[in-house]
């Protein structure tokens, strides 16, 4: 049996890391060992962008205390969590990919399975219209992100692999799956 891979995917606001996940979903043929983690997280199931569990956060932190996540955090007045459903499928030799914070890396690298970190970003100008286009934000929450998009990321003692999502959809999806589906990352 193959040993199972976390592939980790974070980055900026508006660089586009679900749209990425989403057409790399369509591009799989069926059978694939890839599995694409539902988050639970602490918004309504309405709300725009991801399909996800919507859960409160009284279940959030029940969740989280008993230890139903197999990674969780809290960023942007919300609560997430990977399901620990998801280490029955590690376990089985799957390539379960998540989408997440990077403030949860450190941890993930702790966890028994091998961790590929993936970074998908874009150029600040296409981050900020991409943001604008949202409209969610303001000009001033918008500079606000774009800041914090240009933090260092942590250094973990892993290898962080990084896609440019400046061009199509379908090449930067193309290029994450060649990437986890590569033998030797």
């Amino acid at each position: 049996m193959s040993e199972g891979l976390l592939a980790l995917v974070f980055g900026p606001s508006g660089a586009g890391k679900d749209s990425v996940l989403d057409a790399a979903a369509r591009m799989l043929p069926a059978g694939s060992r890839i599995v694409f983690a539902r988050r639970a997280i602490t918004r309504p199931e309405a709300a725009v962008g991801e399909a996800h569990e919507a859960i409160t956060w009284p279940e959030f932190a029940a969740r989280r205390a008993a230890g139903s996540f197999l990674l969780s955090w809290e960023a942007n007045g919300h609560g997430y969590g990977i399901p620990a459903q998801y280490a029955r499928m590690l376990d089985a030799g799957m390539i379960v990919v998540a989408s997440v914070s990077r403030t949860v890396l450190g941890e993930a690298a702790r966890l028994r399975w091998p961790v590929l970190p993936i970074r998908i970003t874009a150029p600040a100008p296409i981050l900020a219209e991409r943001l604008a286009r949202r409209g969610r934000e303001d000009a001033a929450a918008i500079a606000d992100r774009l800041a914090r998009a240009s933090l260092a990321e942590p250094a973990l003692g892993l290898a962080v692999h990084e896609i440019v999502n400046d061009g199509t959809l379908e090449e930067a999806a193309a290029r994450f799956l060649a990437l986890v589906q590569r033998p030797n990352r």
